[in-house]
């Protein structure tokens, strides 16, 4: 096991359990190839029997802020995605819900859009008072991504995940803990600790009985996800090139409410 896959940090910790650390603070913007390390970090675990549990952080003030829109590789990732009508970041993605190990979540900060979509991706999901969560695609004049159209409906509800999607809304740590979208409300200087002591009560159980029950609780999990992501990805293809999409990330980018003209 290495010490760090790219921007993604990894520490071994006590009864069983490995940290992976997004390292981009303090706005932990994701693209692919950070989740693409992120994925071969996963299948490294799943290849070491003395782990059993992982927890999934970030350094700095958010745990993932999203994508930067205004990066080159974001450019470039999205011109890949259009001629090959999928975008290759979801195929890493699906690699993560592919992985065999519980992940707990330390999420601090802002979870937003793909952002959001990797917290959901995790079993369970430790809040505190400083979490924002967000499903803002509308705002940006584009489609849910990251398998959130399945991911989230099975965790809150198909209608709390359509309130999510067609307002944009943000919704703190206490309202997530409320929906059952997180499942620990701690301090916000407590959010990682509380984290591994959840995976280190999991992690203390037997192993391949751990892996037995996820897989029974995750039925074709990965496989559903990637059947959406090729939708959602489709549904982002064409919407990137739209008048509404240039705008939106304007808008947000500025904070201000988008002037849509449906073109």
């Amino acid at each position: 096991m290495k010490e760090q896959y790219g921007d993604i940090g990894v520490t071994i910790l006590e009864d069983h359990v490995v940290q992976c650390e997004i390292l981009r603070g303090p706005n932990n913007f994701f693209d692919l190839q950070l989740i693409k390390d992120l994925a071969n970090c996963f299948e490294d675990i799943d290849k070491d029997a003395s782990f059993r549990a992982i927890v999934l952080c970030a350094e700095g003030k958010h745990f993932c802020a999203g994508a930067n829109f205004s990066s080159d590789e974001r450019a470039e990732e999205l011109a890949v995605r259009t001629k090959s009508n999928r975008n290759p970041l979801y195929d890493e993605a699906v690699r993560l819900f592919r992985g065999k190990k519980p992940v707990v979540a330390a999420v601090q900060g802002a979870a937003v859009g793909g952002g959001f979509g990797l917290a959901v991706m995790a079993d369970f999901r430790v809040v505190c008072p400083a979490t924002r969560m967000t499903a803002n695609f509308v705002k940006l004049g584009f489609t849910p991504g990251f398998g959130l159209t399945h991911t989230l409906a099975r965790v809150v509800g198909a209608q709390k995940a359509n309130l999510l999607f067609l307002t944009g809304r943000r919704i703190n740590g206490e309202t997530a803990y409320e929906w059952g979208l997180a499942d620990i409300y701690t301090d916000n200087d407590n959010v990682r600790n509380a984290a591994i002591e959840l995976a280190r009560e999991i992690a203390v159980n037997a192993p391949l009985a751990l892996v037995s029950v996820r897989e029974q609780l995750r039925p074709d999990l990965a496989n559903a996800v990637e059947a959406v992501t090729n939708i959602e990805s489709r549904e982002q293809g064409w919407l990137q090139e739209t008048n509404d999409h240039k705008e939106g990330v304007k808008a947000v980018t500025e904070k201000r409410r988008g002037n849509f003209t449906a073109t």
